[in-house]
């Protein structure tokens, strides 16, 4: 079976209060974009054996969430041995979900296949066990999370229209840097009624409480995100705790020489 996980980016993200299991409630909205990922899997009558080509994952099999998924729902199904190949595009350590889609799609693709017959609430259930991210990948819409990013409300939020240009510069984020100035303090408007707004409205209004941290250790990220209002980005964002920038456009980016030696990525509008 050959699947497409894709990436989501994250639309304004306040912290709103610091939970006593060490974890943080969230505000945020997951939109779904292109940019995919490629797995594929088919039984075998030998041991289980996974593939990763493209970026390298380089991480032990036991933190690897693709057959974590897969070892989840074996634990519940008689599921036979698979040889799993993942093509990966996504750029890791971007706050694009690629992991988790991953994880996710392998879920609802061995449900698929196998006609395990799991309804999508349980699917978010088991998703949730891999990552805190990993639910949203199972119906894949655009929604409103709250809680840690765990609880969802459908939104009507559509950018077909648009261009998407997402950056991923060659940084990688320590979790303990992102966190390290942050206060958690509720929104004075909620982003679930911020994201009504028009997108030329949302630059003075829907902002992410982990920019103002990492641009001070990572002022290349904020250059990033200045280069996209300056190439005329209408809106432009850090995605979850970065390092990748998105910026979304009316016409077709022109791609800045700068963001030539990062990776870059176009999501052209519906036709």
């Amino acid at each position: 079976m050959l699947v497409f996980p894709n990436a989501k980016i994250n639309i304004g993200l306040n912290i709103v209060k610091k939970r006593s299991d060490g974890y943080h409630n969230i505000e945020t909205v997951f939109y779904p974009v292109d940019l995919s990922d490629i797995l594929e899997f088919v039984e075998t009558t030998k041991n289980t054996k996974f593939a990763n080509t493209g970026i390298n994952l380089d991480i032990e099999e036991k933190d690897n969430l693709t057959l974590k998924a897969y070892k989840l729902l074996r634990k519940e199904f008689n599921l036979p041995e698979l040889e799993i190949h993942l093509h990966k595009i996504i750029p890791t350590g971007a706050g694009l979900g690629g992991g988790s889609s991953d994880a996710s799609f392998m879920l609802k693709s061995l449900n698929d296949h196998f006609k395990l017959k799991i309804s999508d609430n349980s699917l978010e259930d088991l998703a949730q066990q891999l990552g805190s991210d990993c639910p949203v990948f199972i119906k894949n819409k655009a929604v409103f999370a709250e809680g840690t990013g765990n609880i969802f409300s459908e939104i009507k939020l559509d950018l077909s229209k648009y261009f998407i240009l997402i950056v991923k510069p060659d940084i990688h984020i320590p979790t303990k840097v992102a966190f390290s100035e942050i206060q958690a303090v509720p929104p004075k408007k909620s982003l679930k009624n911020l994201i009504t707004l028009s997108v030329n409205e949302w630059k003075k209004n829907i902002l992410n409480d982990f920019e103002n941290t990492i641009f001070k250790s990572f002022p290349e990220i904020k250059k990033i995100k200045d280069t996209l209002y300056e190439s005329g980005a209408v809106y432009a964002q850090m995605s979850g705790s970065g390092a990748a920038v998105y910026g979304i456009f009316n016409d077709k980016p022109v791609i800045p020489d700068e963001f030539l030696t990062y990776f870059y990525y176009i999501q052209k509008p519906a036709t």
